[in-house]
């Protein structure tokens, strides 16, 4: 089984995905990030775009995905926004013809939610003490340029199965999606504290530079 959690930059995708595979044994997290990234480090950077434009990143994620489930027993975990509907059907809708289970969860917020949880992100945290101050917050600007655009398409009946997450915790988010897939979760036993340093060290892991 595949959970695909989708979701406007910076509505918890990644935090969400940490959650579960913490919490489902023998489960992995493939980001397709990853492969988008390095086609970024392929290119000059003034080809650079959005990957996600690219054709060999959407049938690079098919690719490595079908490979996973055809392979792997356990649960596949990917945190990915994509908003687009053809690009939508490059991937989630090619690993469902393919036969794969596939389950897709959009992770909504209200709109000032988002951007809290944008201010709030760690890693823009630690870049500025890296880079000074004024150092520019690509990934934040770039969230937040996408931001309305993203909960509009992700609101759409195509990309269901909405979850509101305005007044959920990470690890609440988790539960219900576990519950949904007919998955069970090993128990949460976080109190606050810990909970808050698990998210900070899931939010450092995720600083990047290029």
């Amino acid at each position: 089984m595949l959970l695909w959690i989708n979701g406007p930059f910076g509505g918890g995708k990644t935090q969400t995905a940490h959650e579960l595979r913490r919490r489902l044994p023998g489960s992995v997290i493939c980001d397709p990030e990853e492969v988008g990234f390095g086609l970024h480090r392929m290119l000059p950077k003034p080809l650079r775009g959005d990957f996600q434009d690219l054709p060999a990143w959407r049938q690079g994620v098919y690719e490595v995905l079908d490979r996973t489930l055809t392979e792997y027993r356990g649960a596949v975990i990917v945190p990915m926004t994509v908003v687009e509907p053809a690009y939508f059907a490059d991937t989630v809708g090619r690993l469902r013809e393919r036969g794969h289970d596939v389950r897709h969860f959009a992770l909504l917020a209200d709109r000032e939610t988002v951007l809290r949880r944008l201010r709030e992100r760690n890693f823009g945290h630690a870049v500025r003490l890296v880079g000074g101050k004024d150092a520019p917050l690509r990934r934040e600007s770039f969230a937040v340029a996408k931001l309305d655009h993203c909960l509009e398409r992700l609101s759409g009946d195509a990309f269901g199965e909405h979850l509101h997450t305005d007044h959920l915790p990470v690890a609440r988010v988790a539960d219900r999606i576990a519950a949904s897939a007919g998955l069970t979760l090993a128990p949460n036993t976080d109190g606050e504290l810990r909970s808050r340093l698990r998210r900070a060290w899931t939010g450092v892991r995720q600083i990047r530079f290029d």
